[in-house]
C-alpha cells in the first residue's frame, strides 16, 4: 500500500518527467483567472474583517474606551501588546497544522474564534479582562496572515505573487481606511443606545460580522493546486506544471508522517537566510505598530475624537494610490523587486520618519504620516513577494514553517513599536520617530544585502534547506 510520501515521490518524478512540458498560454489563463476568482475575493474579505478586528483598539481608545476601563498609558500598551504576544507564539504552530489539513476547513474555524472573541471584547469590564482577550483574539488570528502567504506561494508563479500580495494587503489598507469611518458612524449614532457606549457597540457590530462571514467562506476557499475540488482533473494538473516549471514546489502535504515537520523546522531554524529575512521584515511590521496609535497622533492634530478616526482614512488611501503601481512594476521587473523594496524603505520610509521627527508643523506632519504609512505597506508588499518567490524552491513544509516564522518575528516587532509612542512624548514624538527612521534605513540595507547573496548563495530546490550554501 502507498504511503503519502511515496505519492509526493512519484508526483515529484512524474513532473520532472514531463519539465519540457509545454503548457499552452490561453489554458494557462483561464486557469488563473479561475483561481484569481476563488482565491482573491475570499483572503481580500477575510483580511478585511482580520485587520479592522485586531486594530479596532486604537478607534476604540479614542472613543472612549480608555476612560470607562480607567486604562492609563502603560495599561493601554499592554492590551497592544497581548495581541502581538499571542500571535507571535501561535503563529507557527498553526502553520504546521495548516501544512497537514485543508485550508478550506482550518481557516473558517479559527476566523469563527476569533470574531467570538472580538464580539466578546464589547463586554469586558476591567484591563484585565481585556488583556486575556486580546491575546487569546492573537492567538486565533495568527493562523490567518501565514496560511494565506504560505497559499499565495502555492497557488502563483514568482511573476505573479506581488500583485496578489497587493490585493490581499489593500485589504487590510482599505480596512485601514474605512474602519476609521465605520467606527466614527457606529460610534456617533450608537453611543449610549440601550445603555451601551459607542465603542462596545463597535466590537459587537465588527465581531459578530467576522462569524458570520466564517460560516460561508468554506465554499470558496482552495485547498491545494493537486487536491482542490474547484478546479477540474485537467486544470489541477495545468496548475501544477505551471509552478514546477518555474522553480516552485506544490506538492499536497494532508497528513502523513509528522516527524517531517519536526525535520523542516529544524532545517528552517539553522538556515541563515532565514535570519536575514526575519530582522528585515521585523523592520517594516515594528512600524506598523504606529496604525494603533494613529486616532491618537491625529487627534493630536486638533481633531475631536470622533473626526479623528474619519481623518485617519486619508492615510490608507495615499498608501493605496502608492503601493498598486509598486507592486505592479515590481511583477513587471522582479529582478528589480529587491532594489525599489530598499528605495521604499529608505527614501519614503527613513527620510519622512526623520522629517516628522523633526517639523511640528501640523499639516506637515499629517502629509509625512500619509507617505511614511505608505512605505509600510508598499513595504510589506514587497517584503512578502521578495521572501515568498525566494523560498519558492523549498518544500512545502519547509514553506509553511519559513513564513510563519519570518511573519511572527514581523508581529513581535511591534512590542518596540507600541512602546515608542507614550502619552507623555506627546505632541511630538521625537523617539518613536527617529527609531522608525533608523529601522527603515537598516531595513532596506539588509534587503539590499539579501539580493546580491541570495543570487550567489540561493536557497535550494529540496525537500529540505541546506544550511551552509
Amino acid at each position: 500500500m502507498a504511503t503519502l510520501q511515496d505519492e509526493k515521490v512519484e508526483d515529484v518524478c512524474h513532473l520532472e518527467q514531463t519539465e519540457t512540458f509545454v503548457i499552452d498560454p490561453v489554458e494557462e489563463k483561464k486557469v488563473l483567472r479561475k483561481i484569481d476568482l476563488y482565491l482573491m475575493p475570499s483572503i481580500f474579505i477575510l483580511y478585511l474583517f482580520s485587520f479592522i478586528d485586531r486594530s479596532n483598539i486604537g478607534l476604540a481608545k479614542v472613543a472612549g474606551m480608555q476612560k470607562d476601563l480607567h486604562l492609563n498609558s502603560n495599561e493601554y500598551y499592554l492590551a497592544v501588546i497581548m495581541w502581538v504576544i499571542g500571535y507571535a507564539g501561535a503563529a507557527v504552530p498553526s502553520n504546521m497544522i495548516l501544512s497537514r489539513v485543508r485550508p478550506s476547513y482550518y481557516i473558517p474555524v479559527i476566523m469563527f474564534a476569533w470574531g467570538a472573541i472580538a464580539a466578546g471584547l464589547a463586554g469586558v469590564k476591567t484591563g484585565t479582562q481585556l488583556l486575556v482577550l486580546r491575546f487569546f483574539l492573537g492567538v486565533f488570528e495568527a493562523g490567518f496572515n501565514p496560511s494565506v502567504l504560505f497559499m499565495i506561494s502555492i497557488w502563483y508563479r514568482r511573476h505573479e505573487q506581488s500583485k496578489r500580495f497587493m490585493i490581499f494587503l489593500s485589504a487590510g489598507i482599505l480596512s485601514g481606511a474605512f474602519g476609521g469611518v465605520f467606527a466614527g458612524a457606529i460610534t456617533s449614532r450608537l453611543d449610549g443606545a440601550h445603555g451601551i457606549p459607542g465603542w462596545r457597540w463597535f466590537f459587537l457590530v465588527e465581531g459578530v460580522a467576522t462569524v458570520g462571514a466564517s460560516l460561508i467562506v468554506h465554499w470558496f476557499l482552495l485547498d491545494y493546486p493537486s487536491t482542490s475540488k474547484q478546479l477540474t482533473p485537467a486544470q489541477r494538473e495545468i496548475a501544477s506544471r505551471r509552478l514546477f516549471l518555474d522553480g516552485i514546489t506544490h506538492q499536497k502535504t494532508e497528513g502523513g508522517d509528522l516527524s517531517a515537520i519536526g525535520h523542516a523546522f529544524v532545517k528552517v531554524i539553522l538556515n541563515w537566510r532565514i535570519w536575514m529575512l526575519c530582522p528585515a521584515y521585523m523592520t517594516i511590521i515594528g512600524a506598523l505598530a504606529i496604525s494603533n496609535f494613529y486616532p491618537t497622533l491625529v487627534e493630536g492634530l486638533g481633531y475631536t475624537s470622533t473626526n479623528a478616526q474619519y481623518m485617519t482614512a486619508p492615510l490608507y488611501l495615499v498608501a493605496l494610490v502608492i503601493a498598486i503601481p509598486a507592486s505592479w512594476y515590481a511583477d513587471r521587473n522582479p529582478h528589480l523587486r529587491g532594489y525599489l523594496l530598499n528605495f521604499t524603505l529608505i527614501l519614503l520610509g527613513g527620510l519622512f520618519s526623520e522629517l516628522t521627527a523633526g517639523i511640528l508643523d501640523f499639516k506637515a506632519r499629517y502629509i509625512f504620516l500619509c507617505l511614511i504609512n505608505s512605505a509600510i505597506w508598499t513595504g510589506n508588499c514587497l517584503g512578502l513577494s521578495f521572501t515568498s518567490t525566494a523560498l519558492g524552491g523549498c518544500d512545502t513544509e519547509v514553506r509553511a514553517i519559513a513564513l510563519p516564522l519570518i511573519n511572527g518575528c514581523g508581529g513581535l516587532a511591534q512590542l518596540y513599536g507600541s512602546a515608542l509612542f507614550p502619552a507623555e512624548e506627546a505632541p511630538r514624538y521625537l523617539i518613536g520617530f527617529s527609531v522608525f527612521a533608523a529601522c527603515f534605513v537598516v531595513g532596506g540595507m539588509i534587503y539590499l544585502a539579501a539580493v546580491f547573496l541570495f543570487k550567489n548563495f540561493p536557497f535550494v530546490r529540496s525537500s529540505t534547506l541546506e544550511n551552509d550554501e
